[in-house]
C-alpha cells in the first residue's frame, strides 16, 4: 500500500474512531463514516470491504492506542517487575473506562484466532513483565498460567466497571481484585538462599525461555544444550514449580 492510500485509510479510521467514542459501535455505519470522512461509500468499501472489516480495523486501532499509552507509562515506573504488574493492571482498567466503546470492541467481541497484531503485542507485554518477575524469583506459578489469570481478571474487572453507571462505580473493587490476583501469582520478595524451590525453578525456566527467544537466530545459540535436552530440563523445572 503506497503512502497516500495509507494516509487516507488512517484518516478514515480517525473519523470512525470519533464516531465510535461518541455513539458506540452502532454509530459506526458505513454511511455515517463515509459522510464524516468526505468520501463515497464505494471508496470506503474498497478500503475495508464491509462494516465488519471496518470494525476489525478499529479494534486494531484501539489496541495501538492502548499499547502506546501503556509502554509510555511503564517506561516511567521503577525497574520493579512486580510493581509494573500492579501499574499495568491500573493502566488497563483506566484505558477501558476512558474509552469504553473501544474497549468493548477490543475485548467484548474477541474471536479465537482473529486478534490483530497490536493485540498480540499487548499480550506479549504482559508476558514480558511476568517473565521478568519469574527471572527475579518473584513468581510462584508458571508464566503461561499467570498470564491467563491476570488477563482474565483485568478484562473481567474492566468490563464489569464499564457496565456500571459512572456515578456508581467503585474503583476499590478493581484495586482489591488486583491485589488478590497479583499476590496469588507472585511472592512478596525474592527467595532467600536455599528456600522457595518453586520460585527458583520458575526463575531458571524463564531465563531459559528468554535465552531461546531473544538470542541470535541460531538454534539454541544462547543455551549449551541440545533442543531435546532443553525441552527435558524445562519439563523438570515446571514439575518442580508445581
Amino acid at each position: 500500500m503506497d503512502e497516500g492510500r495509507r494516509a487516507a485509510r488512517r484518516q478514515v479510521l480517525q473519523v470512525a474512531a470519533e464516531l465510535l467514542e461518541e455513539g458506540g459501535s452502532e454509530a459506526v455505519s458505513t454511511r455515517a463514516v463515509a459522510a464524516a470522512a468526505g468520501i463515497t461509500a464505494p471508496a470506503l468499501y474498497r478500503m475495508f470491504d464491509d462494516k465488519d472489516g471496518l470494525l476489525a480495523e478499529l479494534a486494531a486501532y484501539g489496541f495501538e492506542m492502548y499499547l502506546a499509552e501503556k509502554r509510555e507509562a511503564l517506561a516511567l515506573t521503577p525497574d520493579d517487575p512486580v510493581a509494573d504488574l500492579y501499574r499495568g493492571w491500573d493502566l488497563h482498567v483506566d484505558f477501558g473506562l476512558r474509552h469504553p466503546a473501544f474497549y468493548m470492541l477490543m475485548y467484548g467481541t474477541v474471536q479465537p484466532g482473529r486478534r490483530p497484531p497490536a493485540a498480540d503485542e499487548a499480550h506479549a507485554l504482559l508476558v514480558t513483565l511476568l517473565r521478568r518477575s519469574a527471572e527475579a524469583g518473584r513468581l510462584r506459578v508458571p508464566v503461561a498460567q499467570a498470564t491467563r489469570v491476570i488477563h482474565a481478571a483485568t478484562t473481567g474487572a474492566t468490563l464489569a466497571l464499564i457496565g456500571e453507571a459512572p456515578s456508581k462505580r467503585d474503583l476499590t473493587t478493581s484495586a482489591r481484585l488486583r491485589d488478590t490476583v497479583i499476590a496469588s501469582v507472585t511472592t512478596d520478595s525474592p527467595a532467600s538462599s536455599g528456600s522457595d524451590l518453586a520460585s527458583r525453578a520458575l526463575a531458571l525456566d524463564a531465563a531459559l525461555e528468554t535465552a531461546l527467544t531473544t538470542g541470535p537466530p541460531v538454534a539454541d545459540a544462547g543455551v549449551p544444550l541440545r533442543a531435546t535436552e532443553t525441552a527435558l530440563l524445562r519439563e523438570w523445572l515446571q514439575q518442580l514449580a508445581g
